[in-house]
């Protein structure tokens, strides 16, 4: 299950991404790495750990 820490910091990039007009392809939980995974439009790939730091991918 996803952490309070991943939703808040999900909604958080999901918001700055609709604002710059990117469509929001994907949001996923990953159950074996425990990340949630954001997928927007074709080139950007997001993952947030846990403890809700995140990175490109």
């Amino acid at each position: 299950m996803y952490t309070t820490e991943q939703a808040r910091k999900c909604l958080q990039l999901c918001c700055d991404l609709t604002s710059r007009y990117c469509s929001i392809d994907l949001v996923a939980f990953a159950k074996r790495t425990g990340n949630v995974i954001i997928l927007a439009k074709e080139e950007i790939s997001i993952e947030i750990r846990p403890n809700g730091t995140w990175m490109f991918v």
